[in-house]
């Protein structure tokens, strides 16, 4: 069978490891690492504290030759996480290296009582990735335990990986879904209704209103106790896309603002008849086969979700803001 770490006839070798015990992570990791280990391959590891400890009990002196990153505030943002692994990916491969990447994804909430669906959220760059890290030769598993998430989000993670790895190996997938399918599938579905009572309600019919708009935002940001660099996030992310709305789509561009508990949200809604492409703001603005402009993408960075729907006759798409800083700054 195909060890995860040895080269495979695939573009980019993107596997699903799909846990629901510390026996199955210790039977169906352990021995791939240690076999990497004995053929010199760099192994990458972002991974929680518990399942660190049970691979470097498992590995023991082994577990030094392997490379541990600082997984605590990597996930923080989900498109800053997902831009990050890609830019540290293109690094590897613009120097003639080559690692495979073991990640475990951290979707719990940074906020108290959060709005929106982080884990699925996060399907989204599950599902972006195996087009942009397609080009740097690196292999990256995605480690996912089973016991903290619902069976239909695990089969989803199953069908978005084109490789799981099993008891027996790292296994082509032949049930994979590739990221344009599933992102105009998910992109089709309508979002949860905006409240009645909002913060802000803004229509926007020419550029120049963006001046007080971004007025508008900062001094709402900073009424909900966000710090400058927050509150400047916040701002520079629904400006861009704002922008989008007036310069792409139909006028007017409708935005509203709304908090719950911690987060602020917003949304831009156009009703223009050409939609975002589902595929819009994954690829950076120097990427050759970027799809769409670099508003959409800078704010995948600055928000921690970013939520679309395309319908026959609008756009909307909603930014989740939580109150908790991200340590750095984002990749853009």
């Amino acid at each position: 069978m195909t060890d995860p770490a040895s080269p495979v006839a695939w573009d980019f070798v993107h596997a699903a490891l799909i846990v629901d015990s510390e026996d199955a992570l210790r039977a169906r990791l352990v021995p791939a690492l240690r076999r990497s280990v004995a053929a010199h391959e760099r192994v990458h590891l972002l991974v929680g504290a518990h399942v660190e400890r049970v691979l470097r009990d498992a590995l023991g002196t082994v577990a030094d030759r392997l490379e541990w990153g600082e997984r605590a505030t990597f996930h923080l943002r989900l498109g800053f996480a997902y831009e990050r692994l890609r830019r540290y990916l293109a690094a590897q491969h613009a120097a003639g290296s080559s690692v495979h990447v073991i990640t475990e994804a951290d979707v719990s909430a940074p906020g108290r009582d959060a709005p929106v669906d982080r884990a699925t959220a996060h399907l989204s760059y599950e599902s972006a990735c195996g087009d942009a890290y397609a080009d740097y030769g690196c292999a990256v598993t995605c480690l996912w335990d089973s016991r903290r998430h619902p069976t239909p989000l695990i089969e989803s993670v199953r069908t978005l990986h084109n490789h799981e790895l099993t008891d027996s190996g790292c296994l082509p997938n032949s049930g994979h879904v590739g990221s344009a399918d599933y992102l105009r599938r998910i992109s089709e579905i309508p979002l949860a209704a905006v409240p009645t009572m909002v913060d802000l309600d803004v229509g926007l019919v020419a550029l120049d209103q963006l001046t007080p708009l971004r007025s508008a935002l900062r001094g709402w940001a900073e009424a909900r106790s966000f710090d400058a660099d927050a509150t400047g996030d916040v701002v520079v992310a629904v400006t861009e896309v704002a922008t989008n709305g007036l310069v792409h789509g139909a006028l007017p561009v409708r935005l509203r603002c709304w908090h719950h508990g911690d987060t602020l949200i917003v949304q831009i809604d156009d009703s223009g008849d050409r939609p975002i492409p589902p595929t819009a703001g994954f690829r950076g603005p120097g990427s050759a086969d970027r799809v769409g402009g670099r508003g959409l993408w800078l704010a995948r960075q600055l928000a921690d979700v970013v939520t679309m729907h395309c319908g026959e006759s609008s756009t909307s798409v909603r930014l989740h803001f939580p109150h908790v800083g991200t340590p750095g700054r984002p990749a853009g």
